[in-house]
């Protein structure tokens, strides 16, 4: 199945480029000008790579990097007229897999992308793992291998942090996680005290898992301490 490629950049001229040379490569190509209209395609569509311009209107190219991350974890090439050294140091450590500076060739970043994909996908590859059972609360059905959520039986989209908590969550029912923890263990990195990641993620799942988000079944809030799920025999039959 060939790969989709979402290319952002406010300049027709460039994304008309470099789906030329997408197509001739025999990938799928997504077009955007800009940073919400990119956010759109992901939150909508699959996409296995992502090529964008840093200066953009509404949203910067950092700015959608910084955004991305939260949810996403496929290989991300920066295309940018800075060149400036600290340009490309902010650009990686914001969680860009690459950068290359315009004016560029358009075969090299072929071949750029072509290596982030085989990184990417082809390399990390694992032999086919036995079926994990699904966990199932109440209404919900947390597949884990295809890592979908049903609820009554119909599937329901999940971002990689959503998945994660879930799993966290509905793996040990009734227990109390703390911001701190959740954080480490959703996003794998050092929780910062004044992080509210935590709490905008578990709005996003209430309102997908909860027949009234302002009322959670489900998850509970635990003042001062965290959050907890719901065990069977709490929930209503």
């Amino acid at each position: 199945m060939p790969k989709t490629i979402l290319v952002v950049d406010d300049d027709p001229d460039i994304i008309d480029m470099l789906k030329l040379y997408l197509d001739a490569e025999g990938y799928q190509t997504l077009e955007a000008y800009d940073g919400k209209e990119a956010l759109a395609h992901l939150r909508s569509k699959h996409v296995d790579l992502a090529l964008f311009d840093i200066m953009m209107p509404f949203i910067d190219g950092f700015q959608l990097l910084r955004m991305m991350r939260q949810d996403y974890k496929i290989p991300v090439i920066l295309i940018s007229a800075k060149n400036q050294e600290l340009d490309k140091i902010t650009g990686l450590k914001l969680g860009a897999d690459d950068y290359v500076s315009k004016p560029f060739s358009p075969l090299e970043v072929m071949a750029r992308i072509q290596a982030q994909l085989r990184r990417s996908y082809e390399f990390n590859e694992l032999p086919e793992a036995p079926r994990v059972s699904d966990t199932c609360i109440g209404d919900l059905q947390l597949d884990h291998r295809e890592c979908t959520l049903y609820i009554k039986g119909t599937p329901i989209s999940l971002s990689a942090i959503e998945y994660k908590l879930l799993k966290l969550f509905m793996g040990e029912p009734g227990r109390v996680f703390t911001r701190k923890q959740i954080f480490e263990y959703a996003w794998d990195e050092h929780y910062l005290a004044d992080d509210n990641a935590v709490m905008v993620q578990i709005s996003r799942l209430r309102d997908k898992i909860e027949a009234c988000p302002r009322k959670p079944v489900y998850i509970k809030t635990i003042r001062g301490l965290g959050y907890r799920f719901a065990k069977k025999d709490e929930l209503q039959p």
